[in-house]
């Protein structure tokens, strides 16, 4: 199972992410994912917290047998977004170390803060499984 990207004709071409994604198979809805380890240990910096935010989403995933190229969209909230536009030359190489080049719909906003005070991001996402 594959999913099909979504792309209007004359649209540019998005950088980073698809505009939409199609699939056919189980859904798995992951709640958001903060950058900690295992132990509540929060990664140190914007960057740090968003690989741990991605590979946590990943372990849940896992749980229900899939992978990063299962995930059709990632919603991001940070709490400062001149903090990740600032982060985005080192932020790609981290997000490609944990996703691979595999780049699903994406929406990001700024919210006004998360429920773990020291994070910094929170990523959740939805995915469609083979069948």
């Amino acid at each position: 199972m594959s999913l099909t990207a979504l792309h209007p004709k004359g649209w540019p071409a998005p950088r980073g992410y698809s505009n939409g994604l199609m699939g056919e198979g189980r859904l798995v809805i992951l709640g958001g994912q903060v950058g900690w380890d295992a132990q509540g240990h929060f990664a140190e910096g914007f960057v740090a917290q968003t690989r741990q935010a991605l590979r946590n989403v990943l372990a849940v995933l896992a749980e229900a047998g899939g992978r990063a190229e299962h995930i059709a969209r990632l919603t991001w909230y940070v709490t400062e977004i001149a903090e990740y536009r600032d982060s985005l030359a080192e932020l790609g190489p981290a997000y490609r170390s944990v996703m691979g080049r595999h780049f699903p719909a994406m929406t990001l906003v700024q919210v006004v803060a998360l429920v773990e005070p020291e994070a910094k991001v929170e990523i959740e996402a939805t995915a469609i499984l083979p069948p």
